[in-house]
């Protein structure tokens, strides 16, 4: 971490330990917004295959979201989904090869992220997100989601109409809300008293406790047929909510470990790539 982004970060802290001093409540509500806005955003320049694309927005919650299509219109279609302070920039490799394969692909920026307007997301928007885009310019016949796109994706699926021909490819997501929402609290140092009320917070706002926000409770509702990768060294979603899932011995799960590639470079991985599309 840079000292410039170690300041901050301690200015962040300690504004909420005060806050929380007076005000578990008001403190609870300013870490849920804190934990939905990305503090860094990509600033890839365009790669060469986005030039080629047909440039596509939706409005969702009166914000401008973009898009991108290649290859229209072909019988099939792939949908990439990025994860957290990403972009879809950030899988040209993925987007070409996609192309070579024959999909018509499609690729969205999610709220406050790339080229979409917003200055926070959460998952119920990204999961919207997601319907209004096949409702747009679907039905979309696969997926490959990364990270925080994986469990928007899984939910999503999970109230929509599919079957076995889905293919789901997973990449290191984000198994657990649960398990981001422990790793949020540890890195600001914040109270059990705030996290009380933060719960509550997710509770009135989706009608539902942060745990159902978890792909190991919503799989067993999903028929497509899943890929998923996933990093022994990835710190941001680890290895061992994923084992979880893996012990429900769901039938429909193909799983491929890697080793060294941690939370981001292995969607990037040529082997990964390969994987990817001889699933596909």
């Amino acid at each position: 971490m840079k000292l410039a982004q170690k300041i901050a970060v301690g200015y962040i802290r300690a504004r909420l330990n005060m806050l929380a001093v007076v005000s578990p409540v008001k403190a609870a509500e300013k870490a849920l917004e804190i934990f939905g806005t990305p503090q860094y955003k990509s600033d890839k320049p365009a790669p060469d295959v986005f030039k080629l694309s047909e440039r596509l927005s939706i409005r969702l919650h009166n914000r401008k979201i973009t898009g991108y299509r290649w290859n229209h219109p072909q019988p099939k279609k792939l949908l990439i989904l990025h994860g957290f302070e990403s972009s879809s920039y950030k899988f040209d490799h993925l987007i070409s090869a996609g192309i070579r394969q024959g999909y018509e692909v499609l690729a969205f920026d999610a709220p406050a992220h790339g080229q979409s307007e917003g200055k926070t997301v959460n998952l119920l928007e990204y999961i919207d997100m997601i319907s209004k885009i096949n409702i747009s310019y679907g039905p979309v016949d696969a997926y490959i989601c990364h990270s925080f796109g994986g469990i928007a994706s899984v939910h999503y699926l999970e109230k929509t109409k599919h079957d076995a021909n889905t293919k789901l490819v997973l990449i290191a997501p984000a198994t657990e809300t649960t398990t981001a929402i422990d790793s949020f609290f540890r890195f600001l140092q914040l109270s059990d008293k705030v996290r009380k009320e933060f719960e509550k917070l997710i509770e009135q706002r989706t009608g539902e406790i942060p745990a159902h926000f978890s792909i190991r409770r919503a799989m067993k509702h999903i028929k497509a047929s899943v890929l998923w990768i996933h990093d022994e060294d990835d710190h941001i979603t680890p290895l061992s909510d994923v084992l979880k899932v893996k012990e429900n011995n769901y039938p429909n799960i193909e799983y491929y470990f890697t080793q060294g590639l941690g939370h981001s470079r292995i969607y990037r991985d040529s082997t990964v790539k390969k994987k990817i599309f001889s699933f596909l």
